[in-house]
């Protein structure tokens, strides 16, 4: 059934490789079954709620991308947006997180029109195959400046201004302490360490299923190092809450009267250019780019994580959107919807199982993170740095993405270089028509 459902054998791999791939990647983003309700709450929305609707949306997401696209990437409600959501939607603008939701609900509205249409698909295909491998080795510096954030090793140094290692100032000065991450301790962070040295053995020995193995061997070794505690009478299962309190909480009413045409065009913007940003970087990795540089099933991927987020914003989350982590996924040898299957059924399972997935400290999941970084390299060897009219503007995709933190960011700044240097050095015939429509909408972003 498999085989023939997913083509395992034509795109050379095995149920047991899908499943290993499957269970890395919703280890690597487990995270987000805790962040999200945590950083909605703070909108007001009920975390119970949010909780069953972020596992529901993440697997919903899931079986989509497998089931049409036959991709191994996985989604689940995005980070950043989540904190957009809550932050500047809700806390600064002042609109009701019913209201946020609703806005959500458009900007899906608007992906689906875009995908029917081609017009993200047009994206996707038109961006230079030399950019295309820089948003590959962009996002892996992100993914792994990201681990060492969950980590703890990296943190914001406030003298400074800027990111560094941390030091032992920050567990004894209370206003230092505030900049941890939660659940930071040296402990944790030795923990992350011993993981990074673990996993990058198992991954030189070439064992099968390295990276599962990293975070399980990790989480074990944090028991005796008080990290992981199961404390008395811990109990792996356990109900999931209701999800009324957020289910059809839409107040399209409140979104209208507020004019919100920049708030929806921030919802699809980034989410927009972070999924094109996701499947092409993981692509790439994944040698799902043909000859031309394009990504075949591009539209069903990207309808996929259309439906996604109206679905999500109908539950009661933020913007579901295609993850980066399931470059992990890509790593453990992933290929195939079956990846994408496999951790849709493990968010559902978790709606009963929270307890159990929530042992996993971030020290074991953030070496992983850094790991894949390495991996998502490679294609930096493909880019001819010796001619500058292809240098920068992959330069700018490549380390705008971990500065600014975020995979837009880094297509913004590559194509507004890629553009503005064809057309200095009399090569406009080689910018396409999506191109300069792009060029001009992020030169208009700048200045609405």
């Amino acid at each position: 059934m498999f085989e023939n459902l997913f083509k395992l054998r034509e795109n050379g791999t095995n149920v047991r490789t899908e499943i290993v791939a499957g269970l890395t990647t919703f280890m690597t983003m487990a995270y987000i079954i805790a962040v999200n309700p945590q950083i909605l709450g703070e909108a007001g929305m009920p975390t119970g709620s949010v909780f069953v609707a972020t596992c529901l949306s993440a697997a919903i997401g899931c079986f989509l991308m497998g089931l049409l696209a036959n991709y191994p990437f996985a989604l689940a409600p995005g980070m950043g947006l989540n904190a957009f959501f809550t932050y500047y939607v809700v806390m600064q603008m002042g609109l009701s997180w019913q209201g946020a939701l609703a806005a959500v609900f458009i900007s899906g509205i608007i992906f689906i029109i875009l995908t029917v249409t081609k017009a993200r698909e047009a994206i996707v295909n038109s961006i230079p195959l030399t950019l295309k491998y820089a948003v590959s080795v962009g996002i892996g510096l992100f993914i792994a400046l990201i681990g060492f954030k969950n980590a703890g090793i990296i943190i914001h140094n406030p003298s400074t201004g800027s990111l560094g290692l941390i030091t032992g100032e920050y567990f004894t000065d209370e206003a230092l302490r505030q900049l941890l991450p939660f659940g930071t301790s040296p402990e944790s962070i030795l923990l992350a360490v011993i993981g990074l040295v673990v996993t990058s053995i198992l991954v030189v020995k070439k064992v099968r299923g390295s990276l599962l193995w990293g975070i399980l061997l990790t989480t074990v070794i944090g028991i005796p190092l008080g990290v992981v505690n199961l404390g008395a009478g811990f109990s792996p299962i356990s109900m999931p809450p209701s999800l009324s309190g957020t289910f059809l909480a839409l107040d399209f009413k409140e979104v209208f009267s507020y004019g919100l045409i920049p708030v929806i065009f921030a919802f699809t913007f980034v989410d927009l250019f972070d999924t094109i940003g996701t499947l092409i970087g993981v692509s790439s990795k994944a040698g799902f780019l043909d000859e031309k540089g394009e990504l075949p099933k591009a539209n069903k991927a990207l309808f996929a994580d259309s439906i996604a987020t109206l679905f999500g914003a109908v539950l009661g989350t933020s913007t579901t959107t295609t993850f980066v982590e399931s470059a992990s996924g890509v790593a453990e040898g992933g290929r195939t919807g079956l990846t994408a299957i496999t951790t849709g059924v493990l968010f559902l399972l978790t709606l009963f199982f929270a307890p159990l997935v929530g042992i996993i400290p971030a020290a074991a999941t953030a070496p992983i993170l850094i790991i894949v970084g390495i991996f998502m390299m490679e294609p930096v060897t493909k880019i001819d740095f010796s001619d500058y009219v292809e240098a920068i503007p992959a330069f700018f995709t490549i380390f705008m993405m971990p500065l600014a933190y975020s995979i837009a960011e880094g297509i913004v700044f590559g194509v507004l270089a890629f553009v503005i240097l064809r057309v200095s050095v009399g090569k406009i015939k080689e910018v396409s028509l999506t191109m300069w429509i792009l060029f001009l909408l992020f030169i208009i972003r700048f200045f609405v």
